[in-house]
């Protein structure tokens, strides 16, 4: 018998299956603490959230995060793992998702004095601070000049796996970092012989890649990814893709709606609902914001939404 292969824990499905696992939490709270800077007090309870934002008003854009939870004290700690998208995109939409945390937490009434702290972890392997060769980062409101803080109410600490060493610096973030950018059975035995807690991650992430339905999400995960790539590849062709020198995602989008629209990406035609939906579905499988759907496929986003993908 074909032996399975490990799933990647970088993977945003498998990472939120894995992490968002109550019978992991311990895994996810010795992550938790290889980052923050939080008394012990708050590891005391971690409740996992829904990932979705609440919109304030129709319309309002809707966000879907990765791991959302709370800690004992009700901080708000928002995980994202995002591995294919450009700095400048990703800085904005954490900045967007902290705002829509903060904002959440004040209804009706209710004085600026119900505001908890919201902590964004974000890992990526992408070169998101280029100005630092660090792989963690701690960023709060802050003046460098005064080297002063007016307030840690914000908290985004980054993650970026591409500047890991290629040597332990002996600390345990490291080897959870390692452990989920491992791709390799050999990357991950290593990491597990250095700290007990990851081995015993590893021996769950094992278990879990022998999941029938865990392989199938992921499988479909991977398919969304390369029909995006494959449209994104057709738009190129074309010569569609405007903005394409830049990277920007309008352009990758702006090629889609021009293939939809002419009838010539995989066979959808202007107006078969349908075949629009599952479109949608795909670039939304791909952590692409709704509005741009709706701009790349010319659904409403309450034909987004109506046809469940939210």
């Amino acid at each position: 018998m074909q032996k399975r292969t490990i799933l990647p824990i970088k993977s945003d499905v498998i990472f939120r299956l894995f992490y968002a696992d109550e019978r992991n939490q311990e895994f996810l709270i010795s992550l938790l603490k290889s980052i923050l800077r939080l008394p012990d007090e708050d590891y005391n309870r971690i409740d996992i959230a829904d990932p979705h934002l609440l919109r304030e008003f129709d319309g309002d854009k809707l966000g879907i995060i990765d791991i959302k939870l709370y800690t004992k004290t009700r901080k708000t700690i928002h995980i994202e793992i995002q591995l294919h998208v450009t700095p400048e995109q990703l800085q904005k939409r954490i900045i967007f998702y902290d705002a829509k945390l903060i904002t959440e937490q004040v209804g009706r009434g209710d004085d600026y004095d119900s505001i908890n702290k919201v902590i964004s972890i974000v890992i990526t392997d992408e070169n998101l601070i280029s100005a630092s060769p660090k792989y963690h980062h701690r960023f709060t409101l802050y003046d460098p000049n005064a080297e002063v803080e007016f307030s840690d109410i914000i908290e985004i600490n980054t993650l970026e796996l591409r500047k890991l060493p290629k040597a332990t610096d002996g600390t345990t973030l490291y080897d959870w970092a390692k452990f989920i950018a491992a791709e390799t059975e050999e990357e991950l035995t290593m990491v597990a012989e250095r700290n007990p807690v990851v081995n015993e991650a590893v021996v769950k992430l094992r278990e879990l890649s022998a999941d029938e339905q865990a392989r199938d999400l992921f499988e479909r995960r991977e398919k969304a990814r390369r029909d995006f790539v494959m449209h994104k590849n057709w738009a190129e062709k074309q010569g569609r893709l405007k903005g394409l020198e830049e990277g920007r995602l309008e352009g990758r989008l702006e090629g889609i709606k021009e293939g939809i629209k002419e009838g010539k990406l995989e066979g959808v035609k202007e107006g078969k609902m349908e075949a629009k939906l599952e479109v949608a579905k795909n670039l939304r499988k791909m952590n692409i914001p709704l509005d741009q759907i709706a701009a790349a496929t010319d659904l409403t986003l309450e034909e987004i939404e109506s046809g469940g993908i939210v």
